[in-house]
């Protein structure tokens, strides 16, 4: 039997998962918590809810946990930009994990689901990008065609197997509550605050404050239509030199040092150096060739007047987003380590 009200958020203990399941309570929203392990329960510390085990690879998992659940946040995902498969490991994952997710509420009676898609999923050739646009065509990057195909297959699903679902789109989230690892858009942040980047990459970021992605997630399923896809970002982005200075304005205590600008070439170069080395420590290099060719100059400009006059979403600045964010990693400095 579907329990009132009853919310079902995966990834849960993710950042934005974790700052909706403490959205939901803090409305009187009962709340059940669905984690890849059940040992991972730090992050629920002193909050009510049920917390769960649930592996978007493992479909039964989810017909168990999405039991008498009326709103599904489908939040889970492999939210990475680098792996040593890439196809394997994101593309494959969040694949399957939305048709294993969809199927999975449907058979177990749920009324709505909210998917968290990407701004990923968005075309960028005709700016500020909106909804209408349609889907981004450039295929270099797997987690961003893993979002382009998840999406429009959540859609699809939804329609064949008659169940509400509405699309949200959300950009670079920082603030609100975080914790080890941080996810890549905080990653930036901490970045510039350890003085870790060298040079000018002319890369934007579209900052957005994870709580209002989180409020936006909650009137999605009280107000979005059902087969629309809503972005939940803001107009204008910055680029990360722009946000050092932001950082540097804000906190001149720190000496951040502005990076400077070098040409193109000399970027690959760089980029290229950072593949080696992180080929060799078998981590995520701090920057790839494809970054600069995908990101470097692109605008992450959005017209978001669709979730604001049909949802009521209205953000906070992205100067705003930022000044709270690095006053959270400040007061939490182990997150910087």
């Amino acid at each position: 039997m579907t329990q009132k009200n009853l919310a079902l958020v995966s990834g849960a203990n993710g950042h934005l998962g974790n700052n909706l399941v403490r959205l939901l309570l803090k409305k009187g929203i009962p709340v059940r918590a669905s984690v890849r392990s059940i040992n991972n329960k730090a992050p629920f510390h002193g909050l009510d809810c049920e917390v769960v085990e649930a592996d978007i690879t493992d479909k039964a998992s989810f017909v168990r946990a999405l039991q008498g659940v009326e709103t599904f946040y489908a939040v889970g995902a492999s939210f990475k930009l680098w792996a040593k498969d890439p196809k394997k490991e994101i593309y494959d994952v969040n694949l399957q994990g939305t048709r294993n997710t969809i199927e999975a509420a449907a058979e177990a009676g749920v009324k709505r689901i909210v998917y968290v898609s990407s701004i990923a999923a968005l075309d960028y050739t005709s700016l500020p990008a909106k909804e209408s646009n349609g889907y981004n065509n450039d295929r270099r990057d797997m987690y961003y065609n893993s979002k382009n195909d998840g999406e429009q297959l959540a859609l699809e699903l939804a329609r064949q197997l008659g169940i509400e679902l509405v699309v949200v789109m959300p950009s670079a989230m920082i603030g609100g509550v975080a914790s080890l690892p941080l996810n890549v858009s905080y990653g930036v942040l901490k970045l510039i605050l350890n003085k870790q980047i060298p040079v000018d990459t002319k890369i934007t970021m579209n900052w957005i404050d994870v709580k209002d992605v989180a409020e936006g997630c909650y009137l999605a399923a009280l107000r979005g239509r059902n087969g629309e896809r809503y972005i939940l970002a803001n107009e204008q982005c910055l680029t990360i030199t722009g946000t050092t200075v932001l950082a540097k304005n804000l906190h001149p205590e720190l000496n951040l040092k502005v990076p400077g600008t070098v040409p193109k070439p000399v970027l690959f170069t760089i980029a290229w150096l950072m593949e080696l080395v992180g080929k060799w420590r078998n981590q995520a290099p701090l920057l790839t060739r494809k970054d600069i060719a995908m990101f470097s100059g692109l605008q992450q400009n959005f017209d978001i007047s669709k979730a604001r006059n049909e949802l009521g979403f209205n953000p906070l600045s992205p100067e705003q987003a930022v000044e709270e964010a690095i006053a959270y990693l400040l007061k939490h400095q182990s997150l910087l380590k």
